[in-house]
């Protein structure tokens, strides 16, 4: 009979004598659920799992890496970054690329810092650049090792002051991004968070314009940053935030003096709406000109100033 052929291999399509036939049996078993799927960090075979318990066993949290090294490219950028600290893995030369001032500054400064010198092909070069004008010169920078916010709040407690933590809502230019690590580095601030995702990270030209900074205050990175101040206000923190229409103006702040988050807002937009609904209070910079308006980073500095000012 059709579909009961007694040939090796063939399928017996009654049930009788087979329990796995139809919907019943161990087949019925095999669909009932088992649950929802573990978070990664708790999968024994999975990456975070590992990197949580390495984490563990050093006695700290894991900490975020930005995805890949970057590279400066041309004789300027690349003399400018060894000037200022911007770490570099290695300076890529091209071979027979044309001895100047410039690159003979930049040989010196590799050679005083210890970093690799390596003469590669143009050809090469333009492959590891992605085709940027890099006048026979590049330097290669590591990926960024992202602090955990609550790292800031720790590292406040070891010195025995008062937190003050800035946080940027979705500044996007890396630059703003540098100036406002280097101000807070200047007017005695824990760290800085960023959101992980819609905003600047700290690229070659965030490094750049923080002059070095970046090397001796943390960056942070949180992937909510709603919920992130949230958790700030429920550590003892007042959560400031900058805007053209605060009802408080900053110099009359009488929150400064205290453990505070002070929130700056993206370039165009301000603060956003939710992260604004967050805010213990909203304060603005008094300015002679109702119609001039500060870039993040210089608003960013004003304020820190102004908290310093009042921490003394």
């Amino acid at each position: 009979m059709a579909g009961n052929s007694q040939r090796k291999g063939a399928i017996k399509k009654t049930g009788k004598g087979n329990p796995t036939a139809g919907s019943g049996g161990r087949v019925r078993r095999g669909l009932e659920g088992k649950g929802p799927t573990p978070k990664a960090k708790d999968r024994p075979y999975h990456a975070a799992h590992k990197a949580a318990k390495r984490a563990e066993k050093a006695g700290q949290r894991p900490r975020r890496k930005t995805n890949d090294a970057e590279w400066i490219a041309g004789r300027n950028p690349v003399v400018d970054a060894l000037r200022e600290g911007v770490p570099v893995n290695a300076i890529y030369v091209a071979e027979g690329a044309e001895r100047d001032n410039r690159l003979r500054e930049a040989f010196q400064l590799a050679a005083d810092g210890g970093i690799s010198l390596l003469e590669v092909s143009r050809y090469e070069l333009d492959r590891l650049t992605q085709g940027a004008v890099h006048q026979g010169l590049a330097a290669r920078i590591p990926a960024y090792e992202y602090a955990h916010p609550d790292d800031l709040l720790e590292l406040a407690a070891e010195a025995r002051e008062k937190p003050l933590i800035v946080v940027l809502d979705s500044v996007t230019d890396p630059r703003n991004l540098g100036a406002a690590v280097r101000s807070a580095a200047a007017f005695g601030a824990h760290g800085v968070v960023i959101p992980e995702r819609r905003a600047a990270g700290m690229t070659a030209a965030a490094w750049k314009t923080s002059a070095g900074a970046a090397a001796r205050i943390p960056v942070a990175q949180t992937v909510n940053l709603t919920r992130q101040l949230k958790a700030y206000q429920e550590a003892g923190l007042m959560v400031v935030g900058l805007a053209a229409d605060g009802d408080v103006e900053l110099p009359a702040l009488d929150l400064a003096d205290g453990p505070l988050v002070l929130v700056v807002g993206s370039e165009g937009d301000g603060l956003s709406r939710l992260v604004a609904e967050t805010c213990d209070m909203l304060v603005s910079i008094p300015m002679a000109n109702s119609v001039e308006s500060l870039n993040a980073g210089v608003a960013c500095g004003v304020a820190l100033y102004a908290v310093a000012r009042a921490r003394d």
